[in-house]
């Protein structure tokens, strides 16, 4: 028999009150005994108001039967069974002596939601003929009492707690299964935030007399897994809600196998492994929720049509795939949540089959195609799809007949098309949110139709266009309404806001709108209190004189106006504000005075303005983030500045005029995640407390200054710098050993420097590596470094340019730069840039890494450092030897310079680096022919082979010849266009390095074999004719064998013999 959660509670609490109420009916009048403890009980409790502010005492009047008293039932012999005083805010304590424990025939007993003194009494077992025993909530904490052990009779017990409200309770001595052991008879057990602190196979156990069991509350009781297979023994269960426990475990099989089963949740658990796919098919199951459990992997297979489902969550979780048409089989489905996972495709169509839908989320997946048809989901009241990739338009609902729906959160995705003017209709609409799609069109058809319950509208980041909606001034119920970064035209007067009184948040910016608030006409009584306004880029003249009046404002932006003057010094006594955004205006000072400002703004960001004079010191307490870069300050930085930011976790004073030394007391802002000093004309040496700080430091930018000294061996082995830019600087001596402790390091510029040494091996380590930056400075020896290392994976741009470097380039340090190589992620990577987040959870707040890189002979300065930009520079030094054939595998590079070293060998194919743009290989003394895939790389855009000793004919046909003749000139044996010289012609003979100023070359080959001929000649011909003995005796073996071979000759060659005897006697 299939038995739901609901109809569980519901007959468990009906058939207690229907006992009651029938008891009481044919009771007789109430003992008198029984009526002298109640009222005793009565006496000794005293109240509190309860967390609504209301009072709800007992008012038993002993005058009257006390079995008609408020709470009180009882049975047919006029004795109390039934005792209800549940949420009657009482305060006071229940002692062991207490006349409620002398209510020996008490059935039923609720003292759930009160305020109880914390002592929890332990005479419980003298009411042995309790079967309802509810103290949840109650205010006792500590050791639950053994006592109730011995109320064997129970069949509910609810000892739940709410950790919130800080009155724990514990099962230590006795533990779970001392309580329990004897409780055979119970169905209904609630322990909600007990510490139970078991391990899997205790707990378990521990219920396994519990043979009825059919509700089994345990969230939040510090239990442990695994989860032990003598729970699948107890087949009564019908619900378990094993909730916030830290269970570590996957999700056994045999929760399948129960045969009434009707609600599971075992939220934020920790479960990992795969779900397995029999637990999506208990057909008595309704509800199921897994959400919270973000190493938990499963999918969706096919539902079948005889599932109870009404409840399905699965929220943040690690699901991932398809959701299948047969979802549309989920016919009596209410709530499904499915956010923050890793689904992708289509949303099927056969949701407008589920006609019971009241709230779906779908929210931060990867859905694509185009949202499918409501229209059937009458009772629908919430609808996320937010944050996913859906597209088209959203026409296909009638949004009319969803009169239920009160939110719907479209945004961020890339619908498009107009908004139905239905969906502002709809009567029950309270919040619609569509920001950052493709929308287009206006609201001007709106006039008295929008829904009046309508308090948040966001249509953000779309393309509307034209005038500004007048119509938004009729939805009188806004409290939030943001229409940045859209195309809205026209002029506004700031007193038309005076229709919305209720809004709070207003955010206009970026448009091409022109705010008015110089109306004199605002009335600060009708006007609406705003706690964010942001009017970023709205052709603001003036500083708004309104925000005065605007006590409760949080969240203020000016940004990006033609703002003049002064920033006012009123603007620091609004106590509420903690947001302050006045960047990119006119300003030119502080108005004065400024002394003693207690402001508590949290967030001050006024680079970009025409700032001078001195910096105000705000709260040193609460300022978290501080930007004056880009101004016009020019005084010396205040010696105590960093007792002034002591919580700052952002301090930017870049480009600007400060001079003098870096103060030691900057030091003392220990929080500080990002300090940027840099492009000043600071001097001096750099503080060593200041490396010392990168516990915390996350970005330490102080480039483009005239800093002197070394760089000081102090950073911590807890080094969480990941960023160090020290650029453009006078600094001196080697690259610290300490600096590889550094192991988040992303981004290292010291180029531009005096540092001295060799190659920094101790770096090699650090795989987090992306920028190493080391040009113009005074290093030298090899760059191979021995040893194993895991070397830089993640490298994108490596700069030894203008230093004494020298040696071969080898393999094993080029082999391991993954990053110089696409990979399957690559679309995806190219979205993202190199930063340092402030707030891990808030995207909002982040420094962004800049550098200077050179490319195609030019300096370029990139603000955003893509990951998917790679270069190699190492220009200018004495390379020598072959080129790494490895580096034509650098298929993701953009700029690749070995110009002015002394590499030798043919050019490597570079027919994979498909993304190459940038090339410059000139004067080395590279030879043989250009590669003929060299004309296949199309993107290239700049091309230098220039000096070297190149031959041949230019790959004609190709864009090789779109280049000027200066790529290819001073390589005396290059032919064809873009040079002068023609191919075909005697090419011109090639230096040798033995006669360069002849100009004659020698071929080795032949010159090798004529060598051989003369030396071997010498050998015999020399001994011939200077040594005598050796002359006879080389003709007399000539002799022989020639005689032998030639008979005839024989004689004849005597003859010559005896002649030549002779003629060597004459002589």
């Amino acid at each position: 028999m299939r038995i739901s959660l609901f109809s569980l509670l519901f007959l468990n609490s009906f058939v207690s009150v229907m006992f009651i109420v029938d008891v009481v009916l044919v009771s007789t009048q109430c003992q008198s005994d029984q009526s002298r403890l109640l009222l005793q009980l009565e006496s000794s409790f005293s109240y509190n108001y309860d967390s609504s502010g209301k009072l709800v005492p007992l008012k038993w009047n002993q005058n009257t039967d006390c079995c008609s008293w408020d709470g009180v039932s009882c049975d047919g012999g006029g004795h109390v069974i039934g005792l209800d005083l549940n949420r009657r805010s009482i305060s006071s304590s229940i002692d062991n002596s207490s006349s409620l424990f002398r209510l020996q025939h008490l059935q039923w007993l609720n003292l759930a939601y009160n305020e109880f003194k914390p002592a929890f009494p332990s005479a419980f077992d003298k009411l042995e003929n309790l079967s309802y025993l509810n103290l949840s909530h109650a205010g006792f904490e500590g050791q639950i009492p053994i006592e109730i052990s011995r109320l064997t009779r129970l069949v509910t017990l609810d000892l739940s707690v709410s950790l919130y409200l800080g009155r724990p309770l514990k099962l230590e001595k006795p533990n779970l299964e001392m309580l329990v052991q004897n409780l055979t008879k119970l169905r209904f057990l609630y322990l909600d935030d007990v510490n139970i602190s078991a391990k899997g196979n205790e707990w378990c156990k521990a219920l396994l007399p519990l043979t009825e069991l059919q509700v089994l509350n345990m969230s939040g009781c510090y239990l442990s897994g695994p989860i032990h297979s003598s729970l699948s023994k107890l087949r009564s269960l019908s619900v378990i809600h094993l909730d916030f426990n830290n269970l570590s475990a996957t999700v056994p099989k045999f929760f399948a196998e129960f045969p009434n089963l009707t609600s599971l949740s075992l939220t934020y658990t920790n479960l990992s492994g795969r779900l397995p796919d029999e637990n999506f098919q208990i057909p008595t199951l309704q509800t199921l929720d897994l959400s919270d459990n973000d190493l938990l992997q499963g999918s969706f297979q096919k539902f079948s049509p005889n599932l109870s489902l009404q409840i399905l969550l699965l929220s943040r979780t690690n699901f991932e795939g398809q959701v299948p048409e047969s979802l549309g089989n989920l016919g009596k489905l209410t709530r499904i949540e499915l956010a923050e996972c890793n689904f992708s495709g289509a949303i099927p169509k056969t949701m407008k089959k589920l006609t019971q839908l009241v709230y779906l989320d779908f929210s931060f997946n990867r859905f694509s195609g185009p949202i499918p048809s409501f229209s059937s989901s009458r009772n629908l009241t919430y609808l996320s799809f937010g944050y996913n990739q859906l597209n088209g338009g959203i026409h296909s609902t009638d949004w009319s007949s969803l009169s239920e729906l009160e939110i719907a959160y479209l945004g961020k995705n890339k619908l498009s098309g107009t908004i139905p003017p239905a969906l502002f209709c709809v009567p029950s609409l309270q919040r619609l949110f569509l920001s950052q799609n493709q929308f287009k069109g206006n609201l001007s058809d709106l006039h008295g139709k929008a829904s009046s319950l309508l308090e948040g509208l966001d249509l953000s980041s779309n393309k509307f266009q034209g005038q500004f909606p007048m119509s938004v001034f009729e939805l009188h119920g806004l409290k939030l309404l943001s229409l940045s970064s859209n195309n809205y035209s026209g002029s506004i007067p700031m007193s038309a806001f005076q229709n919305l009184r209720n809004l709070s948040y207003l955010d206009l910016s970026y448009n091409r709108l022109s705010i008015d608030v110089t109306d004199t006409n605002i009335s600060s009584i009708s006007f609406p209190t705003f706690t964010t306004l942001k009017l970023a880029s709205c052709n603001l003249t003036e500083f708004p004189d309104f925000l005065k009046n605007q006590s409760s404002l949080i969240q203020l932006d000016l940004s990006k106006n033609q703002i003049h003057g002064k920033i006012p010094n009123w603007i620091w006594k609004a106590t509420s504000l903690e947001y302050l955004n006045l960047s990119q205006n006119f300003f030119v000072e502080f108005q004065r005075p400024l002394e003693n400002i207690t402001s508590n703004v949290r967030f001050l960001d006024a680079h970009g303005s025409q700032l001078q004079g001195q910096i105000p010191i705000l709260n040193p307490y609460d300022v978290f983030y501080l930007d004056y870069s880009s101004n016009n300050f020019s005084s010396i930085l205040p010696p105590r500045i960093g007792d002034s930011l002591r919580s700052a976790s952002f301090l930017s004073l870049s480009n600007n005029n400060f001079h003098g030394s870096i103060p030691q007391s900057i030091c003392n802002s220990t929080s500080l995640d990002v300090l940027d000093l840099s492009n000043n004309s600071l001097s001096g040496p750099i503080p060593q407390c200041l490396f010392q700080m990168n516990v915390s430091l996350g970005v330490l930018n102080l480039g483009g200054n005239n800093l002197s000294g070394i760089i000081s061996d102090t950073f911590p082995e807890s080094c969480k710098l990941q960023t160090l830019d020290l650029n453009q600087n006078r600094l001196g001596g080697k690259v610290p050993k300490s600096l590889g402790n550094c192991k988040m390091l992303e981004v290292l510029d010291i180029g531009t420097n005096q540092i001295n040494g060799n190659f920094p091996c101790h770096l090699k380590n650090i795989a987090t590596l992306h920028v190493l930056i080391l040009r113009s400075n005074k290093f030298n020896g090899h760059i191979d470094c021995p040893g194993n290392n895991s070397g830089w994976p993640l490298l994108q741009i490596f700069d030894l340019a203008s230093n004494n470097f020298s040696g071969k380039l080898h393999l094993s340090g080029l082999g391991t730069w993954e990053a110089m190589r696409s990979n399957q992620d690559k679309n995806q990577s190219k979205l993202k840039h190199l930063m340092f987040d402030l707030l891990e959870d808030d995207d909002q707040y982040y420094y962004q890494d800049e550098i200077t890189v050179t490319i195609k002979g030019n300096e370029l300065e990139l603000v955003k450092i893509l990951t998917v930009f790679t270069s190699i520079d190492i220009s200018c030094n004495n390379f020598e030897g072959p080129i790494p054939e490895v580096i034509g595998r650098f298929n993701a590079l953009y700029a690749l310079n070995f110009s002015h070293n002394a590499f030798t060998g043919s050019i490597p194919s570079f027919w994979k680096m498909q993304h190459l743009e940038s090339l410059d290989l000139s004067s080395n003394s590279l030879r043989g022919e250009i590669p003929l895939q060299l004309a296949n790389l199309n993107f290239l855009s700049f091309l230098n082979v220039s000096n070297n000793k190149l031959v041949g004919p230019i790959p004609t046909s190709t864009q090789l010849q779109s280049f000027s003749e200066a790529s290819f000139e001073n390589n005396t044996g290059l032919c064809g266009p873009p040079l002068k010289t023609k191919c075909g012609s005697s090419p011109p003979k090639e230096d040798s390095p033995s006669d360069s100023e002849t100009g004659s070359i020698i071929q080795w080959n032949h010159l090798s074999a004529e060598i051989g001929f003369i030396f071997g000649l010498g050998i015999i011909i020399v001994p011939l004719i200077y040594w005598k003995r050796w002359r006879i005796w080389y003709f007399e073996r000539v002799d022989r064998a020639l005689s032998r071979l030639f008979p005839r000759l024989g004689r004849e060659t005597k003859k010559h013999g005896r002649k030549a005897k002779q003629n060597q006697r004459r002589t």
